[in-house]
């Protein structure tokens, strides 16, 4: 479906049902799958055919919608997860291990940093966080030879900076490495990274996506495009054999286009399984076929509560990329064009306490540790999501103590702009 727009790949893309076969996707709730003789099941095993035999590695119906994303991003393979977390997660480790390095943007998810910052670095994996604002000098700097990935977020979460595509996709290059990139709160409706460089998309489809706070979810995109023959010395795991399935080379069986999510499949998902259910994929499916129609309403409820916020007095601060006069504008503008998101993050004239005191009065906005689905929400951040990290840390990630992220939802908008300014009192 490469030729249709984003539209209609969001209704129609991954599953085409054939004569007399189920309209909506079916949901297959089954652990195991039948076959006739060992052989069968062998060449599964062997990789040499393709098909299902345990879901805790694959499932028809996480196919079907993984798939329906990879065409929605232009990727060619991708893969669900049991969430946001295990996407990220998986597509570090896939490529890089005990003694390896990875650079990242300091404004990532605080979960996702402390993933990176502290879980990761158990396992022996080394991170080096640089600003999205550095320089071209700064971000060349943060490389090391052994440097396997760099992984930024299209729009930050909550600190809502956006990333530079050109300047991290160049870099990433000129080193031999693949940009990943976490492409959660734009959606690709709103902007498809693989257009400006990025190699690997992940994606928390429990936000946007699934759109109804109903089911946590992740996913993982390739584009098909980073050639790791050509750096066969940095990917030791997809250019040489994997002993635990039979000697395969991965990047010289499935190429360019299926090595990265055939071993996240065959390896990790075998070992970690950190599947997504089949119902829980169901329900992401149905978002997705709406995913295109809410957009619309949570930029415009994001940028109405953005242009009212600038205006009060009571607020110290407001970001919102597509808010003229943000910092992030003139970049959005050129990766995000048709909008950004629906997220606002603002500072409560006074400091945390009143940020507190403001949160405590909304009617409309729930205090939730959720976001980006069709309920409006909020969270104070550094006493919720990002408590983990350390004063300089918070500073480092751009968030402050007065910090309020406000999700809009798909309410009336005058409703919400209502409620936040009887909130502020």
């Amino acid at each position: 479906m490469s030729e249709y727009h984003i539209e209609t790949k969001c209704v129609q893309a991954g599953y085409r049902p054939g004569n007399g076969e189920p309209r909506e996707v079916p949901i297959i709730q089954s652990t195991t799958f039948k076959y006739d003789t060992s052989a069968d099941v062998g060449r599964l095993f062997d990789l040499e055919a393709s098909g299902y035999f345990y879901t805790r590695l694959q499932n028809p119906t996480n196919d079907y919608v993984a798939a329906k994303i990879a065409q929605m991003e232009g990727g060619t393979a991708g893969m669900l997860t049991s969430s946001g977390q295990a996407a990220n997660f998986f597509a570090v480790f896939n490529i890089a291990s005990k003694g390896d390095h990875v650079v990242a943007c300091s404004t990532i998810y605080g979960g996702t940093f402390n993933l990176f910052n502290v879980t990761m670095r158990r396992m022996g994996i080394d991170f080096t966080f640089v600003s999205p604002d550095c320089t071209d000098e700064e971000l060349d700097a943060a490389f090391c030879p052994n440097t396997k990935a760099v992984f930024g977020e299209t729009i930050a979460n909550p600190a809502l900076t956006v990333l530079d595509f050109d300047k991290f996709a160049r870099a990433a290059h000129a080193h031999g490495v693949p940009l990943i990139v976490d492409n959660t709160f734009a959606t690709p409706v709103n902007c498809r990274p693989f257009e400006f460089g990025a190699d690997i998309v992940t994606h928390s489809t429990t936000k946007y996506m699934d759109g109804h706070g109903a089911a946590v979810g992740g996913a993982i995109i390739d584009s098909g495009r980073f050639d790791w023959m050509a750096h066969a010395d940095k990917f030791p795991g997809l250019t040489t054999p994997d002993e635990s399935y039979h000697g395969i080379t991965y990047a010289e069986k499935f190429g360019k286009e299926g090595a990265f999510i055939t071993k996240a499949t065959a390896q990790l998902m075998r070992d970690f399984g950190s599947i997504q259910s089949p119902q829980n994929a169901f329900y992401l499916n149905l978002g997705l076929e709406s995913l295109h129609c809410r957009m619309k309403q949570h930029c415009a409820n994001g940028l109405a509560l953005a242009g009212f916020l600038k205006s009060s007095p009571k607020v110290e601060w407001v970001s919102y990329p597509s808010l003229p006069g943000d910092k992030y504008y003139d970049r959005a503008l050129k990766y995000l064009p048709n909008g950004s998101c629906g997220v606002v993050s603002f500072g409560v004239r006074g400091g945390r306490k009143e940020a507190e005191d403001f949160m405590g009065r909304l009617k409309i906005f729930a205090i939730e540790t959720h976001v980006a689905d069709a309920r409006s929400c909020c969270l104070h951040p550094a006493s919720s999501t990002h408590r983990q990290l350390t004063e300089q840390e918070l500073i480092d990630c751009g968030i402050s103590g007065n910090l309020v992220r406000m999700s809009c939802g798909l309410e009336n908008t005058e409703d919400l702009v209502a409620d936040v300014e009887q909130a502020l009192g």
